[in-house]
C-alpha cells in the first residue's frame, strides 16, 4: 500500500514550473495561517527564531512488546521531557527512528506529539526518502499542526549536487511551514547550492550539519550568514559542542536530553557561558565512556538512547531492526553511567 493511500488524507501532487506547486488542488503561496487540525501554522521567521538558540532534541519514538507504535507511552515521554526547556522537539526524526516507520504509524506520531506539546514546545517533523513520498510526509505532517519539518537525506541512490537541490526545493515548495535541510551522508550541499536554495525557498529557514567538516562548515556559515538557524547535528554532539559555538553554531541537538535532560541541559548552559570547567568534568565523567559503548556496533546511535530511556524508567521498547539492542554488558555499563549523574 502506498503512502497516499494509508494517509488520512490522500495527497497528489502536481508540479509545473509555470503554475507553480499545487497540492491536493490548492496553489501553495505561503498565506495559509491554519493547519487543517486546527492548529495555527507558524511562521517560518518564528520557527527560525526559536531554532536559533536553546537546545533542541529528538525523543525515541515509543513501540511496545510487539513492536509497534505505543501512543501512551510516547505521551509519557513526551510530558517528561517537554518542561526541561528544549527550544523545540523534532518527532519522528534520526533517534526516533524515522527510517524504520511504515506510513501509518507516522500519522500517529506526528499528531501524538503535536498534541501532547500543544502548549509547551514547538514539534518538528522528520521527513525524507525518496521526492515524492518526502512531498506526503511533509504535508502529512503539516496537516496535522507539526511546527515546522526537518529534511532528511534521500535513500540509497547517489545523485547530483543540482539533483539534491531539486528534491530539496520541491519539498520546500510543497508546504507553508519551515524547513531545516540536514547534510550528511549523501545529501552534502555546497555553499553555492544552498545560497540558490534560499533565494527560492523563503521557507527554507535552517541548516543542521551531520558531516563534522569544519572547512564546508565555515564556508556555509560566512556565505549565508544570518539567513539561515544553523544547528550542529553530529551523534553525540555535546562532544563537538565548544568547538561548533566557536564557528558561530551554538545551537545542537542532544540525544542524551532522552533520559538524563537536566544533565543535558546543565551541560548546554555550561558551554552557553564558556564554563570549561564543568564541560571538561562532563565530557571526562559522561561523554567519552558513553562513546566507548556506543562506538562498539553500527546503529548504537540509536540503541543507546533507547536503553538510556529504559534505564531512567521511560522504557521505549526494543530498537526496530535493521538495529540492535544493547548487550546485556554494554546496558550495565551505561547504567553504571547514568547512575552517577543522580536524579533527573
Amino acid at each position: 500500500m502506498g503512502v497516499g493511500n494509508v494517509f488520512s488524507c490522500t495527497i497528489t501532487y502536481l508540479s509545473s514550473r509555470s503554475a507553480g506547486h499545487r497540492i491536493s488542488g490548492r496553489r501553495i503561496t505561503g498565506s495559509t495561517q491554519t493547519a487543517s487540525q486546527g492548529a495555527r501554522i507558524m511562521n517560518p521567521q518564528e520557527l527560525k527564531s526559536i531554532l536559533s538558540s536553546g537546545l533542541l532534541s529528538f525523543p525515541v519514538t515509543d513501540f511496545d512488546a510487539a513492536g509497534d507504535f505505543n501512543a501512551a507511552s510516547y505521551a509519557r515521554r513526551l510530558e517528561w521531557l517537554a518542561p526541561y526547556g528544549a527550544s523545540a522537539l523534532f518527532a519522528a526524526g534520526g533517534t526516533g527512528e524515522f527510517f524504520s516507520l511504515a506510513p501509518d504509524e507516522y500519522s500517529g506520531i506526528i499528531k501524538t506529539a503535536v498534541d501532547t506539546c500543544a502548549n509547551s514546545v514547538p514539534i518538528l517533523a522528520g521527513v525524507g526518502g525518496p521526492t515524492r513520498v518526502a512531498i506526503q510526509y511533509a504535508q502529512e505532517a503539516e496537516r496535522l499542526g507539526a511546527k515546522g519539518l526537518l529534511l532528511l537525506p534521500h535513500y540509497l541512490t547517489e545523485a547530483s549536487q543540482e539533483g539534491v537541490a531539486a528534491h530539496v526545493e520541491q519539498v520546500c515548495k510543497s508546504v507553508n511551514i519551515g524547513v531545516v535541510v540536514y547534510n550528511r551522508n549523501v545529501c552534502r550541499l555546497t555553499p553555492a547550492l544552498l545560497e540558490q536554495l534560499a533565494e527560492r525557498c523563503p521557507n527554507l529557514i535552517g541548516y543542521k550539519d551531520g558531516l563534522g567538516d569544519i572547512e564546508l562548515m565555515v564556508a556555509i556559515r560566512r556565505r549565508l550568514g544570518d539567513r539561515f538557524s544553523y544547528l550542529g547535528g553530529l551523534p553525540t554532539a555535546e562532544v563537538y559542542a565548544a568547538a561548533y559555538k566557536a564557528l558561530g553554531v551554538p545551537v545542537y541537538s542532544s540525544a542524551v536530553f532522552n533520559f538524563i535532560p537536566k544533565t543535558a541541559m546543565d551541560f548546554y548552559k555550561a558551554i552557553a557561558r564558556d564554563d570549561h570547567e564543568t564541560v571538561g568534568k562532563l565530557i571526562d565523567d559522561f561523554f567519552l565512556p558513553y562513546l566507548e559503548i556506543r562506538n562498539r556496533r553500527a546503529g548504537y546511535a540509536v540503541s543507546i538512547v533507547k536503553a538510556g530511556a529504559r534505564i531512567s524508567g521511560y522504557d521505549a521498547g526494543p530498537v526496530r531492526a535493521p538495529l540492535t539492542d544493547l548487550l546485556p554488558d554494554e546496558y550495565e555499563r551505561l547504567a553504571a553511567l547514568i547512575d552517577a549523574q543522580g536524579a533527573q
